[in-house]
């Protein structure tokens, strides 16, 4: 997959009545002891705000901001300071360990920083003015092309929790089949149960669910789809505890 490249948004400190957006913040005359703490923390909690008005679920939040943090710790520098030699200095500790992280864990540390520099650089905000004006620091973008992970294998993950191979799959759903035909046949209890769990698994499988979301499933989920009508009233599924708030709707396919 070729790299994307992601440039930093342009700088323009211009537009923003510093001493107006320092009152809003702190307070009209009030100036904190210190400032630099002060406006990181004021900062943070506008990306946060930020991602919550997008509707992020905390379990995406929580972990940016706290990575956010980490990197400052790891930096001895604020955010405004920050050069690439700062992210790179860190992901390759990361890498070393221990624990040593997978590729993808350290790639996803670096799109949450890539995305605070985003929100830090936006013009639609003060901040780019704030530090220029009172800190004389101009913030930059230290994720991009030339420092971000790209993916070189189409599996990353740990080797020993590889997807199933269609034929495995297969021998799976096979065997989860037997197992209702199997009791069906010898009159034994739990044939109904078999189905349910048999019905389960390809449904997970055929619409790509994760657990939580497979859990909480429930028949009036499912509905018709003009595209699958093969599939009468279970042509397409209607997530609603998917990963992020909303619902997710999800076309039929065959298993």
């Amino acid at each position: 997959m070729p790299a994307r490249s992601w440039s930093p948004a342009p700088i323009d400190p211009g537009g923003f009545d510093v001493d107006g957006e320092l009152a809003r913040l702190f307070g009209d005359g009030v100036r904190p002891l210190h400032l630099e703490q002060a406006l990181f923390d004021a900062v943070l909690a506008g990306w946060v705000r930020q991602q919550r008005a997008r509707l992020l679920s905390e379990h995406t939040i929580g972990p940016r901001e706290r990575l956010v943090g980490r990197l400052l710790e790891h930096a001895g520098a604020w955010p405004w300071e920050w050069r690439s030699e700062h992210l790179e200095e860190w992901i390759e500790d990361l890498a070393i360990g221990p624990p040593r992280l997978h590729v993808s864990t350290l790639r996803a540390y670096q799109i949450a920083i890539r995305l605070f520099c985003e929100y830090l650089l936006d013009r639609r905000y003060p901040w780019v003015a704030i530090c220029t004006s009172r800190l004389g620091a101009v913030p930059q973008q230290i994720v991009d092309e030339r420092n971000l992970i790209v993916p070189v294998a189409e599996f990353e993950a740990d080797p020993g929790r590889r997807p199933l191979s269609r034929e495995e799959l297969q021998a799976f759903f096979d065997h989860c089949d037997a197992q209702v035909s199997g009791r069906y046949a010898l009159k034994r209890k739990g044939s109904p149960a078999a189905l349910r769990d048999a019905a389960l698994f390809k449904t997970t499988y055929a619409w790509g669910l994760r657990r939580q979301e497979a859990a909480k499933l429930d028949v009036v989920d499912f509905a018709r789809n003009p595209h699958a009508p093969a599939f009468s009233t279970y042509g397409s599924l209607s997530v609603r505890y998917g990963k992020a708030i909303g619902a997710a709707r999800r076309g039929g396919v065959t298993c």
